[in-house]
């Protein structure tokens, strides 16, 4: 089980009946599969957190690095490379040689849920691993919400209500204690192909959390 005060739930987490049930299965049908909650990437001192919403089963679960293996990384890295913000060459899996520079990458749920639909109470559960990690991070002054469960999440994990602060896409949300909550559509392969986010979308997005953070330093 997870310790308290933790910012990743350790590989046996149980808090999720469902989700742990999940993992099970796939690791007894992909033995070489990352198969645990999924640990952020990046260094701690980063100006940008991202929080996308969980684990890709066939991206993030079998590589183990968030966003890396599927059709949501293609576009996240190659965007967070075209801003200077990631280095080296992004292969789609752990040992590519990818480096992050001034952001770093979470989820707001950590382990794998079927069909990508993680429950009310399992975003709750995993909740106090965002709130911790949120904690040691006092470098970052910008956080990107891709979606509006990640973007509730993390108001939630800073005890603040939805209500003040409205999931819209390209939306900047100056927080209380001085961080800015960035909104994004998800850069998902459903949101891509629907026409819901382009490219020039998402670049709009990195483009406008650049600028606060050059105003910020």
């Amino acid at each position: 089980m997870s310790a308290p005060g933790s910012a990743l739930p350790s590989p046996d987490c149980g808090l999720c009946p469902r989700l742990a049930a999940f993992r099970a299965t796939q690791r007894a049908a992909h033995p070489d599969w990352f198969n645990s909650p999924v640990p952020p990437f990046g260094p701690e001192a980063a100006e940008l957190l991202i929080v996308g919403l969980a684990p890709g089963l066939r991206g993030a679960n079998r590589t183990g690095r968030p966003f890396t293996g599927d059709y949501a990384g293609d576009l996240l890295y190659t965007t967070l490379r075209k801003f200077g913000l990631a280095e080296g060459n992004y292969g789609g899996h752990v040992g590519d040689g990818l480096a992050l520079t001034r952001a770093r990458i979470t989820n707001a749920v950590r382990c794998v849920p079927p069909q990508n639909k993680p429950e009310t109470g399992e975003i709750a559960n995993c909740r106090p691993f965002l709130a911790t990690e949120l904690a040691i991070l006092p470098g970052v002054r910008v956080i990107l919400a891709l979606g509006a469960i990640a973007h509730q999440t993390v108001l939630a994990a800073k005890g603040l209500r939805r209500a003040a602060y409205p999931f819209a896409h390209g939306a900047l949300h100056d927080l209380p204690d001085g961080v800015v909550l960035a909104d994004s559509y998800h850069c998902s392969r459903l949101n891509t192909n629907t026409g819901t986010l382009t490219t020039e979308m998402f670049e709009s997005v990195f483009a406008a959390i650049l600028k606060r953070l050059e105003n910020a330093s």
